[in-house]
């Protein structure tokens, strides 16, 4: 869907009584008259009732981000405003945290880049590899182990439930593998009764049972290498994975309107999830009764809900090389190594990141972006049509955010990262 530029000026073109020139929208709600076209374009998606609100967080360098919004947090008329404190659902925009909890643990050195997982998984010790993924589950011993390099950087051969496909789909939905929640109502396309393990140990014990699509490094190929990431940094930290990105991401943040599990207290905050279909969209989840109230294990791949305003601090860290005002979490060498391309050169990249490389749980651009953007820019997106990054190359950081799952078309994201690259 594009976005047009023109609506910037449609405000402006009504006089006031009084004579004087209405404000733009921009202006109107206080925000920098540089991303006009960006409120635009968010204004465009609502007023065409794609979706009933929307957001964006967008920032120069480490400066404070302004806050574009627009519409309600479900379509139900009395619904509340959007506003930067709303909740959304990150889904994967989960993994680039993950990724970064990672990296700690590696500049604490209780973790190694290259370390076999089995070191601290001792059921990953010997995985194998299918050798007709369309037909049978017959397999043949790997002949790379596991590493923490692949399960950050999808590059492990673990499946997927939204990509995997033949026999090895039909035991990840046996066993339940499908590391993340979307509503407590069925949903058309998804599997009834859709039961995930109660634990993340449980999680990786099963996973472990069942061979993998390449041998590690292979290929990139989409994968829940960062929800069995969450369970290396348990056994790592020695703490639960919530517990570690909470103290050692989150708290030294001040992301406080972040979460695995939505607190009744801030249910009124919670946005209305929907799926699309070709008559339009559809409510799938909605705030109020959301699948998010409920406990589930913390998947390191799809679980957090989180605000703009939260998800923006995150950003500005990485933006600050490790660094948010004056608390650092990391070493400066420790966030430019995540935000790199950690993809072994002779690794196929395939799919949507084929001429691109992967760093801890990201997307990294090795060319300029089609919408301008620069080499090195670090950054990743979720089901539910968001979208986040960091261009150090350009000084820019920004995320998007509506709640549509659809079946790969995501037009709001990548209208939301046009708008943005064509406003600078």
């Amino acid at each position: 869907m594009s976005f047009e530029l023109n609506r910037r000026h449609f405000i402006g073109a009504t006089a006031l009584a009084s004579g004087f020139l209405a404000a733009p929208a921009w202006a109107r709600r206080g925000i920098s008259s540089a991303w006009s076209s960006v409120q635009a374009y968010l204004d465009q998606e609502v007023a065409s009732k794609y979706i009933p609100g929307d957001g964006g967080a967008i920032a120069r360098g480490t400066d404070q981000a302004d806050f574009l919004v627009s519409g309600r947090l479900s379509q139900d008329p009395d619904a509340a405003a959007v506003t930067p404190d709303s909740l959304w659902r990150c889904y994967s925009m989960t993994k680039p945290i993950t990724g970064m909890a990672a990296m700690l643990l590696i500049e604490d050195g209780r973790l190694g880049l290259d370390q076999n997982i089995a070191d601290f998984l001792p059921a990953f010790a010997n995985p194998r590899v299918l050798t007709d993924p369309d037909k049978t589950l017959a397999s043949r011993p790997s002949q790379t182990p596991i590493t923490v390099r692949t399960l950050v950087t999808h590059t492990a051969g673990l499946g997927y439930v939204i990509v995997t496909k033949g026999p090895l789909l039909l035991e990840y939905i046996k066993n339940g593998l499908y590391a993340a929640q979307v509503s407590r109502k069925p949903v058309p396309g998804l599997p009834e009764n859709a039961v995930n393990p109660p634990t993340l140990a449980e999680f990786a014990d099963r996973l472990a049972t069942l061979p993998l699509i390449a041998d590690p490094g292979a290929k990139w190929s989409y994968s829940v290498g960062l929800d069995l990431m969450g369970r290396v940094i348990e056994v790592a930290s020695g703490m639960p994975f919530d517990a570690f990105v909470q103290k050692r991401i989150f708290d030294p943040l001040g992301m406080t309107s972040t979460f695995w599990q939505v607190p009744a207290s801030e249910v009124h905050r919670l946005t209305t999830n929907h799926g699309a279909t070709p008559k339009g969209t559809v409510p799938i989840d909605p705030g109020k009764d959301s699948i998010y109230l409920d406990h589930i294990p913390p998947f390191g791949g799809s679980g957090l809900v989180a605000s703009m305003r939260d998800y923006d601090r995150f950003l500005a860290m990485l933006m600050g090389e490790g660094a948010l005002g004056g608390t650092r979490i990391m070493k400066r060498e420790t966030a430019l190594l995540g935000m790199s391309n950690l993809v072994h050169p002779k690794t196929e990249m395939q799919s949507f990141v084929k001429g691109q490389g992967f760093g801890a749980g990201g997307r990294v651009t090795i060319a300029p972006g089609p919408n301008g953007e620069g080499v090195g820019t670090f950054g990743w997106g979720g089901a539910a049509s968001t979208i986040a990054w960091v261009d150090r190359t350009r000084g820019i950081r920004a995320s998007g955010w509506s709640q549509v799952m659809t079946s790969g078309n995501d037009v709001f994201s990548s209208g939301f990262g046009k708008a943005v690259y064509a406003s600078l």
